[in-house]
């Protein structure tokens, strides 16, 4: 019998009889990949359920249903602990410390027997590996294992809580004739891991590698498959390690956990700001401290401008950690409002500790350390610039302005620049300077004293 193939695409999964150079589902370029198509036995339809239909009402829930994991970065990220019966998809890049994660979490959930599922490492190196990290626990089980039909049999016949499968390309299945990691294997493995999640009751987690882009590696479906996508990142020239929620089913996707990597593992960092805070210069020109919000935490950070006359007739516009469009608008801002000739400077922002900043209230400070390097002047250390900026020049007003003024307070800074109106409650508990504006220029009069 001739096998028959079919094309898949790697990003969306979509199916095609005929190879394609465009997905016409997702869009994406030069991404179907031939796999041998699976036998489909015929499926009698059914006329009649055998399943029981339940009211919402009789559903019988826990209050205390999250098993916590008593690392409190983690458990922020996940939406207070781990949902039993939930599959979670970790992914990084290479050596980002993902298995390291994993393991310390297991020496934590004693109580719960967890099961490390691995097929890169042999058992003795994931103990040397434990006793490295100081994390050596006789209630955590181990399974050297690549079959996930003889994976599930051992998910079954513990009595573990919680399951850890590292790596999702490194299993197979024998119902499927193709090579592991590939899409085909990759969508089997993970949907019998969903199935016996479901069936169980007990949390899997499965770590999965990334592709050169910083993308899960494996079809777009394996995202949709799972009930969370966690993705831990971080630049390898700094010691932090961020842990972003892409996916949540059972939380705010907003959240993230901070860690430092030392040589005992990965290290809970409960006030950050304090850690990127440590190094500031205090009197050079081009730096602004501006006050961040992340999911429901309020982060203080250093952001850097460097504005120099260029030599080309096209100036660079370089960002590190800031969004390269926002700040090309920021730029013709500055320039429409406030006449600086930016169109002949090479102009370069950073981030200070190799954090990524989304939240627009930024956009005023970001603006304050480019006039401030174009200027050579410096702004004053002591101060918080708090804003975003619109088109027309004016400063907008933005969320949990509170929990950013309560911050700066705690980390001993004397003044905050906000927009206008933004803060409704009495103030008379701030024991810091508070000055309002309502456009860029008069917020500079402010800044630039």
């Amino acid at each position: 019998m001739k096998l028959k193939t079919n094309y898949i695409c790697k990003n969306c999964g979509n199916q095609s009889a005929k190879w394609l150079g465009k997905c016409p589902n997702c869009g994406e370029w030069d991404t179907f990949i031939e796999e041998v198509a699976e036998n489909q036995k015929q499926v009698r339809l059914v006329k009649k359920t055998t399943s029981k239909i339940h009211k919402l009402s009789e559903i019988e829930s826990e209050i205390n249903y999250r098993l916590k994991t008593n690392i409190n970065e983690l458990d922020r990220v996940l939406g207070g602990g781990i949902i039993p019966g939930s599959l979670i998809l970790i992914g990084g890049d290479p050596g980002i410390g993902k298995s390291t994660m994993m393991l310390q979490m297991c020496s934590m959930l004693t109580d719960y027997e967890p099961l490390y599922v691995t097929g890169e490492e042999s058992l003795q190196q994931i103990k040397y590996r434990a006793g490295r990290l100081a994390e050596d626990s006789d209630k955590m089980l181990l399974l050297a294992e690549t079959n996930i039909e003889e994976i599930v049999a051992a998910i079954k016949t513990v009595d573990s809580q919680v399951v850890i499968v590292d790596s999702i390309q490194s299993v197979w299945s024998d119902r499927v004739d193709s090579t592991p990691g590939s899409i085909m294997q990759v969508r089997e493995c993970a949907a019998l891991l969903m199935q016996t999640a479901k069936s169980t009751g007990k949390a899997i987690f499965i770590i999965g590698h990334v592709t050169k882009d910083g993308f899960i590696a494996g079809p777009k479906i394996l995202e949709h498959l799972v009930d969370t996508v966690l993705q831990f990142e971080g630049d390898k020239s700094y010691s932090f390690r961020i842990l972003r929620s892409l996916k949540n089913r059972f939380g705010s996707t907003n959240e993230l956990g901070i860690f430092e990597m030392s040589s005992e593992g990965l290290r809970e960092v409960p006030n950050p700001s304090e850690i990127f805070l440590a190094n500031r210069m205090q009197n050079a020109s081009g730096i602004a401290i501006v006050a961040a919000i992340e999911g429901s935490r309020p982060i203080l950070l250093e952001v850097q401008a460097l504005v120099s006359p260029t030599s080309y007739s096209v100036p660079q516009r370089t960002a590190n950690g800031f969004d390269l469009r926002r700040l090309q608008m920021i730029l013709a801002v500055l320039e429409k409002r406030l006449g600086i000739p930016f169109w002949k400077q090479d102009v370069f922002i950073n981030v200070a500790g190799g954090i990524y900043l989304n939240d627009p209230s930024v956009d005023l400070g970001i603006a304050s350390a480019l006039v401030s390097s174009f200027r050579d002047e410096p702004v004053s250390p002591e101060t918080v610039i708090i804003g975003e900026i619109g088109l027309t020049g004016e400063v907008r007003m933005v969320s949990m302005l509170e929990q950013r003024l309560t911050e700066s307070q705690k980390l001993g800074f004397k003044r905050v620049i906000y927009p206008k109106n933004n803060l409704k409650n009495n103030t008379s508990h701030f024991n810091i300077t508070l000055n309002e504006v309502e456009r860029i220029s008069l917020a500079f009069t402010h800044i630039f004293v």
